[in-house]
């Protein structure tokens, strides 16, 4: 008899042990999906933009007024990633906007490679914050100057194919190849952006603005540094575009708020994609390889 009542003790022992263990296991995978399946259904598609340097998060103001006037009025929401890596927000995301604005701005907003390279590692940490979040399966991007190149080696390293979507990213007098105006002497930035190239996601349709106040470019980038995003993207990503802008407000500091920029904005990155023409551009779009300059 006692040796009944051992072998039941046991066997119920053994048994609760076993609940112990799969209660939360089948919990945490309950959880799991769900969580899945509400970033799988997810409508929303935001926007994110990335300033240059020396600029605040308060950079794409104007530009992202201009663009509430010519469509339904998103919710902005800026970020500023502290140097530790936390996160101080201002603004917020409207309840059902679909298609909010995102600004990505950094305490330590200072030039250079080395800088550059930092300022990346911080937009994924706010990245990944922003998908838990709001858990997004989707998102386009607008970088304007160093702010492409942020976008670049975000894609190059931190982004993952598997979990989020890019589908389109505009970068505006982006210098790929820093202040170099000689397309033979490639920096160490350009170099380094070249040998990771695979890593680009091949969905993407990427559109390159440079801005021409003169012969020679913006008046801080040199066009050449811009062209040079070609050697990057060409050939890597779904559709690789060049566009020139000239005219008003061409100079590199008011790209973001010249209107042919917005209009282009407007068509390619905010709303469906169209191929009507924008006065004062040039735009030779060629699939998977690049449009030139005229």
């Amino acid at each position: 008899m006692k040796k009944h009542w051992r072998s039941l003790i046991i066997i119920l022992i053994t048994l609760a042990a076993t609940l112990i263990v799969l209660i939360p296991a089948t919990t945490w995978m309950t959880a799991n999906v769900k969580s899945a399946r509400v970033i799988h259904n997810s409508r929303m598609e935001p926007v994110i933009l990335i300033p240059g340097s020396s600029a605040t998060q308060d950079r794409f103001n104007t530009l992202i007024n201009d663009l509430n006037k010519q469509t339904t009025g998103h919710s902005l929401l800026k970020i500023t990633v502290q140097t530790n890596g936390s996160l101080k927000y201002s603004g917020r995301i409207a309840r059902n906007d679909n298609e909010p604005y995102i600004v990505v701005a950094f305490e330590n907003n200072k030039d250079g490679y080395p800088n550059i390279k930092k300022q990346a590692a911080w937009f994924n940490t706010a990245f990944t914050q922003l998908r838990k979040t709001y858990r997004f399966n989707r998102f386009r991007g607008i970088g304007h100057s160093n702010g492409g190149l942020i976008y670049t080696l975000f894609l190059e390293k931190y982004y993952q194919a598997d979990e989020v979507t890019m589908s389109r990213l505009m970068t505006i007098g982006t210098p790929y190849n820093l202040a170099e105006s000689n397309s033979d002497n490639r920096t160490q930035m350009l170099s380094d952006m070249i040998a990771a190239r695979k890593s680009l996601p091949t969905g993407l349709t990427v559109y390159s603005i440079a801005g021409t106040e003169n012969l020679d470019g913006d008046g801080t980038v040199p066009i050449e540094s811009v062209e040079a995003g070609k050697y990057i993207f060409q050939n890597q990503v779904k559709h690789y575009t060049q566009i020139t802008v000239s005219g008003d407000d061409a100079a590199h500091s008011d790209l973001p708020q010249n209107q042919q920029i917005i209009q282009l904005i407007s068509q390619y990155i905010v709303s469906t994609p169209n191929q009507q023409g924008v006065p004062g551009i040039t735009r030779t779009p060629n699939g998977n390889g690049v449009g030139q300059p005229g």
